[in-house]
């Protein structure tokens, strides 16, 4: 069987410091806020939110939410109105929230949450978040910044990767990296961090040809692709080590990769879905507010 790359001790570890720093700030009169916007009603998206609520509670992190749109529970709307008109005005709602909690100095960490309504471009929102506030990574200037190797918080799932090889201490630099995904949120930025840890780095999606014959050939496998069990033994060469950042939700009310578990019979690591990237995401997150909160 395979090493289990747990993180939850990493993220246990990321957590004490992170509280004793906010500890810090708050005794100066600074507390660490972060500002999460959303714009549905999305369960799944409503669960981790809830989740991050009480994970920065833990740790002395102030934490508000700002549902918009018709079908935030905060934020009912008319059911009635006309789809087009409805969507442009949650849109704009978006904006100006964004535009304002930038403003806000008594805020120092600034989320949006997807899901976001149909039409609605992620990018072109998440544009407005001001970069020194964007603790996960999704303003395209910080994901610029970090491609060409300049200060920038990295998307928190990305981060928690590489954070989760070092625990372990995996050898990147010279080694075949496979990167399963190619989503600005995770498999680009992912690509990116193996990249300058001088791993030579292929990425794969759904157009690849032959998607098996590409990840076997990798010693450090990264799925980031969303779809449950996608890959299976045979596209796992012996030893490798795989990063499963899969989050399914389960006809149960549980969690599932992207990696089927059978591949622990196969590789030399795997992490575990729930327990491997997520811990380590919401810490790291969550640390990055502290950070935010420490600059002038």
């Amino acid at each position: 069987m395979s090493l289990v790359l747990s993180g939850r001790e990493l993220a246990a570890a990321i957590r004490s410091e992170t509280a004793a720093r906010a500890a810090e700030l708050t005794a100066a009169g600074r507390t660490p806020t972060l500002a999460v916007v959303t714009a549905t009603a999305d369960e799944a998206s409503a669960w981790y939110v809830r989740s991050l609520t009480r994970a920065a509670a833990k740790v002395g992190i102030a934490c508000d939410v700002t549902g918009l749109g018709p079908a935030s529970p905060s934020r009912p709307g008319s059911p009635d109105a006309p789809v087009a008109s409805t969507v442009a005005s949650t849109v704009e709602s978006i904006r100006v929230e964004l535009i304002a909690l930038g403003e806000n100095p008594l805020v120092h960490g600034i989320v949006l949450q997807t899901p976001l309504p149909g039409g609605a471009r992620l990018a072109e929102l998440a544009g407005l978040i001001d970069p020194a506030k964007d603790v996960d990574g999704a303003n395209p200037a910080s994901l610029g910044r970090l491609m060409t190797g300049l200060p920038a918080f990295a998307p928190a799932t990305a981060e928690a990767v590489l954070a989760l090889l070092d625990r372990y201490e995996v050898t990147l630099s010279g080694r075949r990296a496979v990167v399963v995904g190619r989503s600005a949120v995770v498999g680009k930025p992912v690509a990116q961090l193996l990249l300058a840890r001088d791993a030579t780095v292929t990425v794969c999606h759904s157009r690849t040809v032959d998607l098996a014959a590409v990840t076997s050939t990798a010693e450090v496998l990264v799925v980031a692709a969303g779809r449950a069990g996608l890959v299976g033994r045979r596209f796992v060469a012996g030893g490798a080590v795989v990063v499963d950042v899969g989050t399914n939700a389960t006809a149960d009310g549980g969690l599932a990769g992207d990696v089927d578990p059978a591949v622990a019979e196969v590789a030399g690591a795997l992490s575990p879905v729930p327990g491997g990237v997520g811990p380590v995401t919401t810490a790291l997150l969550l640390r990055h507010v502290v950070s935010a909160a420490s600059s002038p």
